[in-house]
């Protein structure tokens, strides 16, 4: 546990060095934050609510997304084991004496703990002065975002996990991270809030992974979870996924283990 704390640290002091990147991330989170919420402002003008979110809650959910993406990587950086598995130094990192998986996901949480204190709260921030935000009065309310915030930043590491996990049996990684970068920002609730789909197609992208990491902490917020179990139904969504993932990982990572050997790498 004292080396995964120290794996942790040495994420979060590894991306707090990146000050003027992450101050022009807040800006651009920021503006775009601003532009999709005057869109979506637009759109509610002919219709006063949609499948029950009205504009505050739109916006609301705008704002959310933005503070998330620097949690949940969902446009990235990937993870740089794709990288070390293209040129060989996963070698040396499949000798550490800490579990593959586990060493990998300290340093991603140090990452994202940095973003939610440096990224997400003041790109939240810039919604809650700039527009009226639908913010829940309860605080136990706010705890359970909290708990989702971290159940998102476990699923968005399963899957960026999964995509450099693929390096093992394609090599190059870098079309799949592409791939992934495009469908994840749809499905999750990111580019535009899920109730604004068609059902079907709502129904069908809510069974993805992808809608634990936006969509679903975004209803929890709002007090609009449609899954059964309300809030905890929500969390109990996020945390099923974030399991799956990390189970898959772990399987997959023993396959590919024997496989470096296999070849010799």
């Amino acid at each position: 546990m004292r080396v995964l704390l120290a794996v942790f640290a040495y994420g979060l002091r590894r991306y707090s060095t990146y000050r003027w990147a992450t101050a022009a991330s807040v800006v651009v989170n920021s503006v775009f934050g601003v532009i999709n919420a005057l869109v979506l402002l637009a759109v509610f003008e002919t219709r006063p609510q949609i499948n029950g979110y009205t504009a505050a809650d739109a916006v609301t959910q705008v704002f959310l997304a933005q503070a998330f993406i620097g949690v949940t990587a969902i446009f990235g950086p990937p993870l740089e084991l794709g990288e070390r598995i293209r040129d060989g130094q996963v070698a040396m990192d499949l000798m550490r004496p800490v579990g593959f998986v586990r060493w990998w996901l300290a340093t991603d949480l140090g990452r994202a703990a940095f973003n939610v204190l440096a990224r997400s709260v003041p790109t939240f921030a810039v919604g809650v002065v700039l527009f009226d935000l639908a913010l829940p009065a309860e605080p136990l309310r706010w705890v359970a975002v909290l708990v989702a915030l971290v159940l998102a930043a476990l699923v968005g590491f399963g899957l960026r996990y999964l995509y450099a996990l693929a390096g093992f049996w394609l090599l190059d990684t870098r079309g799949v991270d592409a791939v992934a970068w495009l469908l994840g920002p749809f499905c999750s609730g990111m580019i535009l809030p899920l109730v604004l789909f068609p059902d079907a197609v709502a129904a069908i992208l809510r069974t993805l992974p992808w809608a634990a990491l936006v969509q679903v902490p975004a209803e929890i917020l709002l007090g609009r979870t449609v899954l059964p179990g309300g809030t905890l139904g929500g969390l109990a969504y996020q945390a099923a996924w974030a399991a799956a993932l990390l189970v898959l990982g772990t399987v997959l990572t023993a396959r590919a283990t024997r496989r470096v050997v296999v070849q010799g790498g």
